[in-house]
């Protein structure tokens, strides 16, 4: 492997909580996972994935759900699709 180098990260403690959780699920240790991330960064010139805000309407609907507000509840999976007209 060569020379190796160190990066440090500061973040929630919750954040890394749940997140090592995640990957050790995965079977994969942080420091792999934080060189994928890194190789991916290179191979795609750039994030791995979209970063970008949410249209207003996304915004709104994240932020009812947040708050419990205008959501609508069902008691089987057919009333779900009833009101989807499904």
């Amino acid at each position: 492997m060569g020379k190796t180098a160190s990066v440090s990260v500061r973040m929630e403690p919750s954040l890394k909580r749940d997140a090592e959780n995640i990957l050790r699920d995965l079977g994969l240790p942080a420091s792999q996972a934080v060189t994928l991330f890194y190789r991916q960064l290179v191979l795609h010139k750039g994030l791995p994935f979209e970063v970008k805000l949410p249209v207003e309407v996304t915004r709104k609907a994240l932020e009812d759900a947040v708050n419990g507000r205008d959501l609508a509840s069902f008691s089987t999976v057919d009333e779900l699709f009833e009101d989807l007209g499904i």
